[in-house]
């Protein structure tokens, strides 16, 4: 599986964007996906999953209720609305794939695309 992200950019705070990660192949419906983030200085973070069928997501706590996570298994996409944008948001996202849910909240990934990065400025 390949991972193609995109999206990123520069933003203001308080600002919304949104990011794509689309998937080649014809198995992404099989595999749970996640969005992390690793800013300048600082380790990766778990930032959502969702399953396969789009039924079960997770937030990490610094997004829970401004990021959605959804995917469109037609399109092998999953995107990520990020609204009401901090500074501290500011870092490269980076999508994967993973067998389910529960191990991509704790990093452990089956494939990793690229990242693209998000500027939030003041």
């Amino acid at each position: 599986v390949q991972l193609q992200a995109s999206g990123g950019g520069l933003v203001q705070a308080g600002g919304s964007l949104r990011l794509s990660c689309v998937a080649s192949g014809r198995t992404f419906a099989s595999y749970d996906m996640g969005w992390f983030r690793q800013a300048p200085g600082k380790e990766r973070e778990f930032v959502s999953a969702i399953s396969g069928s789009g039924g079960i997501t997770y937030y990490g706590d610094s997004v829970k209720g401004r990021f959605t996570i959804s995917r469109d298994n037609a399109k092998n996409t999953v995107y990520l609305q990020m609204n009401s944008l901090k500074l501290e948001d500011t870092a490269v996202y980076s999508c994967a794939a993973g067998s389910t849910v529960a191990v991509l909240r704790h990093g452990v990934v089956d494939y990793w695309g690229q990242g693209t990065l998000v500027t939030v400025s003041s």
